[in-house]
C-alpha cells in the first residue's frame, strides 16, 4: 500500500474531524452546565449514527462504480478519468465552500451552537432528538467531505480511506484533550495552518480535474473518430502548450516529488490551461480565505467596549 497517498487525506479528516469535535465538545459542555448529562447518550449516538452514514455512502459510491464498470467495461479507459473529474469537482467546491464558511462563522460558532442546544432543552419531549440531529449532521457533513475526496483517486482508495481512520483517531484525541483532559491548544494557529494545507490540496486537486478531463477527451478520441477534433494539440486535448517541464529534476513519481504531489499539489507537467485554473482557484477562493482571516473592521458610530470601569 502506498502510504503517501494518506497524507492529503489524513489532513483532510483531521481538520474536518476536529470541526465536528468541537461542535460535540460545545454541545456535551452545555449539557453539563445545565446539569442534563443524561441527554449526552444522545450526543454518542449522535457521532455513531453520522460515522456510519459517512461509511454507508462511501460502500455506496464504491459498489456503484465497481457495477458501472462491469456494466460498460470497453468504456472504462473513459469512465474513470471522468467519475475522477466529477468527484473532483464536487470535492472541489464542497471543500473551498466548507472551508470559506467555516473560517467566517468561527466567530459566532460557539455561540450559535449554546444558543440552539438552549432551544433544544427548552422541549423535554423533543430535546433528545435535537441534539441527536444537531451532533448527527455535524459528522455525517465532514464525513461526506471525506468520502469525496476519498473517490477523487478511485486507484488510491484503499490507502486514502487509511488516513482518513488515522485523521479520525488524531481529531478524536484533540477533541479529549481539549474537553475531557484540559489541554490548551490555539486552535485559531491549528485552523489556520490547516486552512492553508487544505488550499494547497484542492489546488492540486484543480490541476488533476483538468488532466482527467483531458484524458477522457483523449480516450474518447480514439474511439469515436468524430470526437479527434477536440485534440488539437499532439501534446493534450485541452490543456495546451507545456509550460512546466521538471521531470528530470524532481518527478512526481519518486520521493521527494510524490510526497509533494499528494499533499501540495506539485506537478513536474503542467500545461498552460491547468496553470491559467491553479491561480483563478488561489485568486478567488485563497485570496477570500485570507481576507476572512483579517479582523473585521468596527464601522464607524459603533459602541466602544467599555472600560472596567464602566457597567
Amino acid at each position: 500500500m502506498d502510504f503517501t497517498a494518506a497524507l492529503p487525506t489524513f489532513v483532510i479528516t483531521l481538520r474536518e474531524g476536529v470541526e465536528a469535535a468541537l461542535v460535540v465538545g460545545i454541545v456535551l459542555a452545555c449539557l453539563a452546565k445545565a446539569q442534563r448529562q443524561a441527554l449526552n447518550r444522545w450526543v454518542y449516538l449522535g457521532v455513531v449514527a453520522g460515522l456510519v452514514g459517512s461509511v454507508m455512502i462511501g460502500i455506496a459510491l464504491g459498489s456503484g462504480l465497481q457495477q458501472l464498470q462491469q456494466v460498460l467495461p470497453s468504456l472504462q479507459s473513459i469512465l474513470k478519468p471522468l467519475l475522477n473529474v466529477l468527484f473532483g469537482a464536487v470535492a472541489i467546491i464542497m471543500l473551498s465552500w466548507m472551508l470559506l464558511w467555516m473560517t467566517r462563522q468561527a466567530r459566532s460558532l460557539k455561540g450559535e451552537i449554546e444558543g440552539t442546544v438552549q432551544s433544544a432543552l427548552q422541549d423535554s419531549q423533543t430535546a433528545g432528538w435535537s441534539l441527536f440531529s444537531l451532533v448527527c449532521i455535524a459528522v455525517l457533513r465532514e464525513g461526506f467531505e471525506t468520502v469525496l475526496f476519498v473517490f477523487t483517486n478511485v486507484e488510491a482508495s484503499t490507502a486514502a480511506a487509511t488516513g482518513a481512520l488515522a485523521g479520525l483517531l488524531g481529531a478524536a484525541l484533540i477533541g479529549l484533550a481539549l474537553f475531557r483532559w484540559g489541554v490548551r491548544i490555539n486552535l485559531k494557529q491549528f485552523f489556520q495552518v490547516m486552512g492553508l494545507l487544505l488550499l494547497l490540496i484542492v489546488g492540486g486537486l484543480v490541476v488533476s480535474v483538468f488532466k482527467n478531463l483531458d484524458a477522457a477527451l483523449a480516450a474518447l478520441s480514439q474511439i469515436d473518430r468524430r470526437a479527434v477534433d477536440l485534440c488539437f494539440s499532439q501534446t493534450s486535448c485541452v490543456l495546451g502548450p507545456l509550460v512546466w517541464d521538471t521531470s528530470t529534476l524532481l518527478s512526481e513519481r519518486q520521493f521527494p516529488g510524490l510526497v509533494l504531489k499528494t499533499l501540495l499539489g506539485y506537478r513536474d507537467h503542467l500545461y498552460l490551461v491547468q496553470l491559467l485554473a491553479y491561480v483563478g482557484f488561489w485568486f478567488t477562493v485563497g485570496g477570500s480565505y485570507f481576507r476572512s482571516l483579517s479582523p473585521q473592521p468596527v464601522a464607524k458610530g459603533s459602541p466602544t467596549k467599555p472600560s472596567p470601569s464602566q457597567p
